[in-house]
């Protein structure tokens, strides 16, 4: 019996040395370079004005097996691209972003919601012109897989919400210029 107890403990060490580690939270750095966030509205119900912001920063932590995720994000309001040098300004001013006082707008997340291996929605806490409230982007489409030039894991994906300028002290005109503005993000972040 003596035998079998020292067998049966060299196959129970044998194999948890084999078996795989269990995954960890993984990092992923924003980049930058194909990272926008957008913004469109209604102006005056003539158009839909659509805007960018051309900086941003920020990572995305990633367990896979646990399927749980988390998002910091930093916009740089002062990168702010109407397609028009002259509204660039003007939408920086006092009554919009105020970029003097509030240069970067930030999103982080509380939850990242999963269906499968995909999330399909994060909470999360957006402050802008310092002011803080809880929405939820909706992520309209998600890939994680090596990327095909820098051969290390990546994320991309897509996510909007509808907010109201507002309830962030930037209402100026509304509701004439749309009161609700829709907020996408085109991300994509890199292992390492």
């Amino acid at each position: 019996m003596h035998n079998f107890a020292k067998l049966f403990a060299a196959i129970a060490l044998s194999t948890a040395a084999a078996a795989p580690a269990l995954a960890a939270p993984e990092t992923y750095t924003v980049d930058g370079t194909h990272t926008f966030p957008r913004f469109s509205y209604s102006h005056f119900g003539m158009s839909t004005q659509l805007s960018r912001f051309n900086s941003t920063t920020g990572t995305v932590v990633l367990d896979k097996a646990a399927k749980t995720g988390a998002v910091d994000v930093v916009i740089d309001m002062k990168s702010v691209d109407t397609g028009y040098a002259t509204f660039n300004g003007h939408i920086q001013g006092e009554d919009f972003l105020d970029t003097a006082k509030y240069p970067t707008a930030t999103f982080k997340s509380t939850k990242v919601t999963f269906q499968g291996d995909k999330p399909v929605s994060i909470d999360g806490n957006l402050t802008i012109k310092g002011v803080t409230k809880p929405v939820t982007l909706k992520v309209t489409n998600y890939i994680n897989m090596p990327h095909p030039m820098l051969k290390t894991d990546a994320i991309g994906a897509d996510a909007s919400v509808v907010i109201k300028r507002s309830e962030f002290n930037a209402g100026k005109f509304a509701p004439h210029v749309g009161d609700d503005v829709t907020v996408t993000i085109s991300l994509e972040a890199v292992k390492g």
